[in-house]
């Protein structure tokens, strides 16, 4: 059984990256060919033994806990005409976690999204997952994660290669390799350029922490765009213990952004298993 029951996820953002779509609608509730794209989030926690999830939002986000929650007129309208299959998948966003929901005044960035929840995590070791990065992979990454956590009992960050062109747009790690897809953290640098960069190996949408994280986030002043970098509280952290990363093994679809966004539909659809065959076809014929 997996030591980690608990899950925050921030989408409190306003997702300017996907504007003017977002004005309007979450970017986390932006649909990746039949679900959206925090429907997928929250099935990888469910899949990795996550029992809570807490979600730090905003008050103009409701449709997220609308989706998460039940629909009563629109599910005894499917049981009345007898459509069992449509019923199923109307229900399950619902029973994938107990649901809890934290709001914020005013947004300041991931740390302060996190001490948010503090209260609800109590003293509890908890995962982190951001509303915009979707990660595919038979056995989750959330999962892969959790049992790294088991063998160190200590902060897990999840790190991808990316090519040096594009460091400069994540926190980006200076580790040591002790294992297969492992490295003891040594000092890590946010959005460097590429001179700067100490490696290729960037922090992505995950993290494994134990509530020790929450002394060094309050010990973190906030930056000039007003937020409470993870980052900066990781570089706490490193100094009193140690802090590992690990190069998870799937597919990441950044779908925070309009490319990104784009590419996760493709790649989705090519896979859905009742239009995959049909949209395949259609690719084939207008490359």
């Amino acid at each position: 059984m997996t030591m980690i029951k608990k899950a925050v996820i921030a989408v409190g953002g306003f997702g300017t990256r996907l504007l003017p779509a977002t004005k309007a609608q979450p970017k986390e509730m932006m649909v990746l060919v039949d679900k959206p794209v925090i429907h997928y989030i929250v099935e990888e926690a469910s899949q990795s033994g996550i029992k809570d999830i807490i979600f730090v939002t905003s008050p103009n986000k409701q449709s997220i806990k609308n989706y998460f929650g039940h629909n009563l007129k629109l599910e005894q309208h499917l049981r009345d005409k007898n459509k069992t299959e449509l019923l199923k998948q109307v229900i399950e966003p619902s029973k994938m976690a107990n649901f809890f929901y934290v709001y914020q005044k005013k947004m300041a960035g991931c740390g302060g999204a996190l001490l948010r929840a503090e209260s609800l995590i109590k003293n509890e070791p908890f995962a982190v997952m951001f509303g915009d990065d979707v990660i595919d992979n038979s056995v989750p990454c959330l999962r892969q994660m959790t049992e790294i956590y088991k063998k160190y009992k200590t902060a897990i960050v999840a790190v991808q290669k990316v090519p040096r062109s594009e460091v400069s747009k994540y926190g980006v790690i200076k580790g040591r390799k002790i294992k297969d897809r492992v490295y003891k953290i040594e000092s890590l640098v946010e959005k460097p350029s590429i001179k700067e960069a100490p490696s290729d190996l960037a922090i992505v949408g995950r993290y494994i922490f134990p509530p020790t994280i929450f002394k060094y986030l309050k010990k973190v002043k906030i930056n000039n765009n007003g937020e409470l970098g993870v980052t900066e509280a990781i570089l706490e952290m490193i100094q009193d213990m140690p802090v590992y990363a690990y190069e998870f093994k799937g597919t990441r679809l950044d779908c925070g952004s309009k490319p990104g966004y784009l590419k996760a539909n493709f790649y989705f659809g090519k896979k859905h298993k009742e239009i995959g065959q049909e949209f395949n076809r259609w690719l084939k014929q207008n490359k």
